[in-house]
């Protein structure tokens, strides 16, 4: 019965927002991060946006304040409006939330939920004090249902209270290359003091992919409980539609507070390509990500930049038996391309001259690919042969002809 009613909620809901799903067998499929969504077959109706946008926006139809798209191997923006906008980011502040809890906490230690926590306002998981959970049951409540309740659990079962726990989370975004983010909760209720912007989500966002688990619990769709209290089934199910709309959708987290307006970070994944878009006070956010991240697909590719066993110079031997040697790449880099951007540049990090005795196969430098003056990707330069060390009386023999010379 749950499970038909949401069916058609979410029906009425995709209507209503001008997104129309064709109809799509879901029989015998195995949903995966890069092929997920219920309906992936879909189009996206413009819906009307009644605020100024700049005639040079190339995406006039996203409504949202402030929005970015990235590509989140490089960081490489691909769209963006406003990126660097003070803006409240409601609940994805739950995003770095997750984070801090991942790096700094065990996810089987039990959680004693505190009366602080228990009647924290907004969306809840009605938790009760004393009561005591897994952190990693708290993790998937908090993400999933957005549960103000758990994030302040969590915040004091890592720090012992909010604000040492606040303090924290704004050093770490910071240190991870969120400069303009200051977080004042766990949770993001509104506070004049707790901002941050797209440009900011997105780079956190990119780092919490990398994380162990982290990408599990913000795809997750719907996980039981036994602790939740309001609902027979124990079940929650996750406030991110996309996940169902979406086709390679991986995350990530919903927001919203009358001060902050709609917002959603996104990521999805097709053909290895991993995409994050972030919109902040949207007015439709779903067709605002969906843009967004239909753009970011159009205009990007994948490339072979750098070939494997590729010969990248011949360099002279000092004491060798041989005079010189080709010294090669040992592996291939492949990058994401943009179209209309030539990004990227190659750096050789090699020596001028090879020193015997040699090894093949020796490593003896790097090639660095870069791209917006950031190393996106190495490999090894190597030798491709053994070269011995000239005997004392050839060395000799090779100065005294050096100098004769």
């Amino acid at each position: 019965m749950r499970a038909g009613k949401f069916f058609v909620l979410t029906v009425l809901m995709l209507l209503l927002m001008g997104i129309r799903a064709e109809a799509a067998p879901t029989e015998n499929v195995t949903w995966t991060s890069e092929n997920s969504g219920l309906n992936p077959g879909y189009t996206v109706e413009p819906m009307p946006n009644t605020r100024y946008v700049d005639p040079s926006d190339i995406l006039p139809n996203v409504t949202a304040t402030s929005a970015i798209v990235i590509e989140a191997s490089t960081g490489h923006v691909i769209y963006s409006r406003n990126p660097d906008l003070a803006m409240y980011p409601a609940s994805t502040t739950k995003m770095m939330t997750l984070i801090m809890a991942l790096e700094h906490g065990g996810l089987d230690e039990i959680v004693t939920v505190s009366a602080n926590a228990s009647g924290t306002e907004g969306s809840t998981l009605w938790l009760d004090p004393n009561e005591k959970i897994p952190l990693n049951d708290l993790l998937y409540g908090m993400i999933m249902a957005s549960a103000n309740d758990a994030s302040v659990a969590i915040a004091e079962h890592l720090d012992g209270s909010v604000v040492k726990f606040a303090e924290h989370m704004t050093n770490r975004a910071r240190e991870l290359g969120a400069t303009n983010t200051n977080f004042t909760n766990p949770h993001g209720l509104p506070d004049a003091n707790h901002y941050t912007t797209a440009r900011d989500l997105a780079i956190l966002a990119s780092y919490g992919l990398k994380l162990p688990g982290f990408e599990q619990i913000v795809t997750q769709q719907e996980v039981s409980f036994y602790w939740i209290h309001d609902d027979e089934s124990k079940l929650i199910r996750t406030e991110n539609k996309l996940l169902w709309m979406y086709n390679g959708c991986n995350g990530i987290k919903t927001g919203y507070t009358e001060s902050a307006g709609r917002c959603v970070v996104c990521a999805a994944k097709r053909n290895g390509i991993q995409l994050i878009s972030v919109v902040l006070d949207g007015q439709y956010m779903w067709n605002d990500s969906i843009i967004l991240l239909d753009y970011g697909f159009e205009n990007i590719s994948t490339e072979t930049i750098v070939e494997p066993d590729k010969v990248i110079k011949t360099l002279p031997i000092i004491s060798g038996r041989k005079k010189s040697m080709r010294v090669k790449t040992a592996g291939e880099i492949v990058v994401p391309v943009f179209k209309n951007d030539d990004a990227y540049t190659i750096n050789y990090d090699i020596p001028e001259v090879l020193t015997a005795p040699i090894v093949d196969g020796e490593s003896i430098g790097k090639v660095r690919v870069m791209i917006d003056g950031k190393e996106i990707a190495t490999t090894d330069v190597v030798t491709t042969a053994d070269v011995e060390q000239k005997s004392f009386f050839r060395l000799v023999l090779s100065t005294i002809q050096s100098f004769l010379a």
